[in-house]
């Protein structure tokens, strides 16, 4: 591989990775096109059910490499706002993911909420409804199973829901803890069934283990259907059914925070400004960057300067590398393959070799099926004039990939 001259500001490293993935696809007659149709009959809900898959934008079949996946409720509605948000946060705040849009065009009550109900604010309510528990199934027992078995996806699963999505979301965190690690929960309808929900909610955030798992929750701005002077601030002290909306979702927000020794990570947050019909952006946003927040990138100060020692930057990868396996559950490269290169040229460059050749050899750890990994090392190696490592390494990435580049290098380096 030619080597390129790279002033490392890690900052911009991922910016660009995005900007790139999304040049790739030039010869397209709209400008967005979302999610892939599929499809799966359900036992449980004795009907075809639609959902949409898209893919990481770097996704390459050839390199065999699974990613986390996020269920998304409504996914017709919120999937391209995700896939949004994924294409500015991913690898930087966010990792790489499979994102599964759920359709609830059909059966949308009926599935989503959490029990029967014959009337809602005293008025007769005929819809079907109730039926979280059937679909909970389908989602455990069909739907991840079928993506597991066609996708390249982890068992690493976000649930992403709004309004009755949100409230088959905490359901779901409640009744059925083990399935998802985060939950980005969207103004939910937690009024539903008179609260019901809450009241299951409060033993089993009290008695149930919640470490490693992440819960954001929102609210929307409008508080009162037709009295603006109720706000944040005094909303709890109203007993109309026009403010039960925002105190179920307040009462629950509490509860959550009583809770706290259960080891759930959560965050809660106010729109002031949004409705119900657009507090979904600013929050998936919000969301997705706070339930990987443990996922971002530290001390990046240390890598961009040249003062620091390798023995304290091999203990960051190493700290990195453990504490990504923690919470994923499963062995992750620390960072993207061209970090790791770009490191070890700048290291090179500014005749640190020591540190150059502890980024290569972490790349070639964690990235052992490329051949750029070990035409990085040879090169290293030849700019040390260590010609019979040259070599070894130039031959290894030929052996990986039969690139008339790479045998190009070896009888090179046989001449020197």
């Amino acid at each position: 591989m030619n080597r390129i001259q790279i002033i490392l500001i890690i900052g911009l490293i991922f910016f660009f990775q995005q900007f790139a993935s999304s040049q790739t696809n030039q010869n397209i007659q709209f400008l967005q096109k979302v999610g892939a149709l599929d499809s799966l009959y359900s036992e449980s809900l004795k009907e075809y059910r639609n959902f949409y898959v898209q893919l990481p934008a770097n996704y390459d079949a050839n390199k065999n490499k699974k990613y986390p996946v996020v269920f998304i409720l409504d996914g017709e509605v919120l999937l391209p706002t995700v896939n949004n948000v994924q294409s500015f946060y991913s690898g930087g705040f966010t990792p790489e993911m499979v994102l599964v849009g759920v359709s609830n065009t059909n059966n949308r009550i009926r599935d989503l909420t959490t029990s029967k109900i014959k009337e809602k604010y005293g008025m007769p309510f005929n819809e079907e409804n109730g039926e979280a528990d059937n679909f909970s199934k389908f989602i455990e027992a069909e739907l991840i199973p079928f993506v597991e078995n066609k996708y390249p996806v982890t068992s690493f699963r976000t649930l992403i829901g709004h309004s009755y999505g949100g409230l088959f979301a905490i359901y779901m965190l409640i009744n059925h803890t083990q399935l998802f690690s985060n939950y980005l929960v969207i103004d939910p309808s937690l009024d539903w069934d008179d609260q019901k929900l809450l009241s299951e909610a409060q033993d089993r955030l009290s008695s149930q283990d919640y470490k490693g798992k992440s819960l954001f929750m929102s609210l929307n701005g409008q508080l009162h259907m037709q009295n603006p002077k109720i706000t944040i601030e005094n909303v709890m002290q109203d007993t109309s059914d026009f403010t039960l909306f925002a105190r179920s979702n307040i009462t629950f927000s509490n509860m959550v925070k009583q809770n706290n020794k259960n080891g759930l990570a959560y965050e809660w947050k106010f729109y002031p400004r949004d409705l119900h019909g657009t507090i979904s952006f600013p929050s998936i946003m919000d969301g997705l960057i706070f339930d990987f927040e443990w996922y971002q990138m530290e001390n990046t100060d240390k890598f961009n300067s040249p003062t620091t020692s390798k023995e304290e930057l091999f203990s960051i990868v190493n700290h990195r590398t453990k504490k990504l396996e923690d919470y994923f559950g499963y062995s992750v490269p620390p960072y993207p393959e061209d970090l790791f290169n770009a490191l070890g040229y700048m290291s090179l460059d500014m005749e640190q070799s020591e540190k150059s050749k502890m980024f290569f050899e972490f790349a070639i750890e964690f990235y052992p099926n490329s051949p750029n990994t070990y035409d990085s090392m040879s090169e290293y190696y030849e700019r040390i004039s260590d010609y019979d490592n040259a070599l070894k390494f130039a031959t290894k990435a030929y052996e990986v990939n039969h690139n008339d580049y790479y045998k190009q290098r070896i009888e090179t380096l046989k001449k020197k």
